[in-house]
């Protein structure tokens, strides 16, 4: 199908998502929207680069493993090892883009320890920004500790600027929509066969199916 001219971008539209960048020290973001559950794979490519892969054992709407979908990961890889890996919306106080958060699990627990007494954290007129701080306990990339600063976590409404830029993101699940069998499935195949250029594609439709960059 063609276009008018007047409707032509002249460029593809990437469908990478921005992710909010976690630094040492200090952090602040406001989570806003659904929280989106997955647990996810990581498996090994022929170029040596990790590909993500969700696990379809876990149900996203009752948050646990029933093994209603078909997970062809196993049969492919069977010593491998699925992975908690939730994700939502945030504001990025530092530029006010709306970003993803992939959250951390012992400070997503922090927060919904806090917000049994603090209320919802993305209600637009009630939520708290999360103030946090991450520090390096050791020499290797997983050796890293979440604090929530509680007494830091103050309720603030959203400006007009935060609730448009919310109201103009895709919601969480439509960023990283649910793949089927049959497309991890074809996934799989590219990264068990592929050679280094055919992974890489690979790579690319993954992120286009719905994963982590």
């Amino acid at each position: 199908m063609a276009i008018s001219f007047k409707n032509t971008k002249g460029t593809a539209e990437s469908n990478k998502v921005e992710a909010f960048e976690y630094k040492d020290g200090e952090n602040t973001v406001r989570i806003v929207g659904d929280i989106l559950p997955r647990y996810m794979y990581w498996l090994k490519g022929t170029n040596g680069k990790d590909v993500p892969v969700e696990c379809l054992a876990f149900n996203r709407e009752k948050e646990k493993f029933d093994r209603a979908e078909q997970d062809h990961v196993t049969a492919y890889f069977p010593d491998a090892k699925c992975s908690w890996a939730y994700s939502v919306n945030c504001i990025d106080p530092k530029d006010g883009k709306v970003k993803v958060l992939h959250l951390k699990k012992k400070l997503f627990q922090q927060i919904l320890d806090a917000a049994s007494d603090l209320g919802d954290p993305t209600d637009m007129d009630t939520g708290f920004d999360i103030v946090f701080k991450r520090a390096k306990t050791g020499p290797l990339p997983f050796n890293v500790e979440y604090n929530l600063s509680v007494l830091r976590c103050k309720p603030r409404s959203l400006s007009d600027a935060e609730r448009a830029e919310v109201a103009a993101a895709k919601p969480i699940d439509q960023k990283f929509p649910r793949p089927t069998p049959d497309q991890v499935k074809t996934l799989l195949d590219k990264i068990t066969a592929a050679s280094s250029e055919d992974t890489e594609q690979s790579n690319a439709e993954s992120e286009a199916v719905n994963e982590l960059s």
